[in-house]
């Protein structure tokens, strides 16, 4: 694989942690100014079910990768732990260890215990719902990163850092412990992700990784004495909106937090590189002191063009009821459009061939390559050259065609065309 990003060149004060439910959004983190990626295999994580997740025998190449750039790794194996599942467990850790993967991020005492034991970093998830100063204490004898509830107040939050400061809290390094906190994604009706629901009505268990997400969906209220029904209205009264703390990332700063994660291992390399890339300059103006409510507002503004169910600021501002989402799915404002694969790439003229399998192409149209190497490449069509017929205005389903590109493109990379949402045909 071919890299050119570029390591940084020290540790920044504070961490920006991206998803990658794959190589592509791996790269597209990585695009994105991310300082570490966080990243599941296919059993015994929190997105289990998912379709995008790696193998035992991809860490290697994500430990390379990853050092190359300068990028820490961290895998989840922060499922509940069987008897069943423990020898699953210590292979794991063990692959973890000879990998040189940088930590494991664990929620069950087993695998806290195995880790620690073997000499595997350890980072505590947010499942173990830490909300004091004293559970932090307990935890720091195996580990140095530790991830607050996500049901907290930024004051809350705060007084912890204090304590952990005030008090010479340290981790197994020796080093002060660093708080994590989920700045930005989707936000779970349940206390930090523990919820029985997907369970009770699919046998199908969230705390596996299985969660079916019923609780995204619309319900009927039944009145059990007279039978009748009232369907609610304007809310899906289980599904919240997105947490964003794009817009007061200042005050959450404030508090002493030392690592920012963003959710979304589910979701696209687009939504992955957006979101790092606005939590990137948010956090770097922070500490150059041009950081300003305006600047966070611009940079919501622009996540609204990716995977969102709306957004709130979660508990952090203090609320104490969630905000719930009013419609199913994302409210992105653009959506993308399946348009074919790549072909070549000519690097001495800088074009990039593509094969396009199904809708058109014209000049203006905005596109989105996405690949396990390319990562997430952006571009306008300015010039359109189709077949061997020269330049043309549009290119149709079955041609191949041509543009001007200055990132290269591979045959296992995937073409879109991005449109607006309300758009019905592309």
């Amino acid at each position: 694989m071919e890299h050119k990003f570029k390591k940084p060149a020290t540790k920044r004060p504070v961490e920006l942690m991206a998803p990658a439910g794959g190589f592509d959004s791996m790269m597209a983190a990585i695009q994105g100014g991310a300082d570490s990626i966080y990243f599941g295999v296919e059993q015994l994580n929190m997105r289990a079910r998912a379709s995008m997740n790696f193998t035992l025998d991809d860490l290697e190449e994500v430990a390379r990768i990853c050092n190359e750039n300068g990028v820490r790794s961290y895998l989840t194996l922060n499922t509940i732990i069987y008897e069943h599942d423990l020898s699953i467990m210590r292979r794991v850790v063990d692959r973890v260890k000879e990998s040189g993967i940088t930590a494991i991020i664990a929620s069950d005492q087993a695998v806290i215990a195995y880790a620690f034991r073997v000499g595997v970093e350890v980072h505590i998830s947010t499942q173990v719902n830490i909300t004091n100063a004293e559970t932090v204490r307990f935890y720091a004898t195996f580990a140095d990163v530790m991830v607050l509830s996500r049901e907290l107040s930024m004051v809350q939050m705060k007084t912890i850092c204090d304590t952990i400061k005030n008090e010479n809290i340290t981790g197994p390094s020796g080093e002060l412990v660093e708080v994590e906190v989920f700045a930005h994604g989707a936000l779970c009706m349940a206390v930090s992700g523990k919820c029985y629901l997907s369970l009770h009505t699919q046998n199908s268990s969230a705390n596996r990784g299985a969660c079916v997400q019923n609780c995204r969906r619309k319900y009927k209220v039944i009145d059990i004495e007279d039978g009748h029904e009232l369907e609610i209205d304007n809310e899906y009264i289980m599904s919240p909106e997105d947490l964003c703390t794009i817009d007061f990332l200042d005050q959450l700063l404030d508090t002493g937090v030392k690592v920012l994660k963003i959710e979304g291992r589910g979701k696209g390399p687009e939504y992955v590189k957006t979101v790092a890339q606005c939590y990137r300059e948010a956090i770097d103006a922070y500490y150059e002191g041009t950081y300003s409510k305006e600047l966070g507002e611009q940079l919501k503004e622009r996540m609204t063009e990716v995977y969102n169910r709306g957004f709130w600021g979660g508990y952090y501002l203090g609320q104490e009821m969630g905000k719930w989402t009013d419609q199913h799915g994302s409210k992105a404002k653009t959506r993308k459009v399946f348009l074919g694969n790549g072909r070549r790439y000519f690097k001495n003229i800088q074009v990039a061939e593509f094969q396009l399998e199904t809708q058109k192409v014209k000049v203006g149209d905005r596109l989105l390559i996405t690949g396990p190497t390319t990562g997430v490449v952006e571009t306008v069509v300015e010039e359109l050259h189709v077949n061997d017929e020269g330049k043309k205005e549009m290119a149709v389903k079955g041609d191949t065609f041509s543009i001007k590109l200055d990132t290269q493109i591979r045959p296992s990379d995937k073409l879109y065309k991005l449109v607006d949402a309300e758009t019905v045909e592309a």
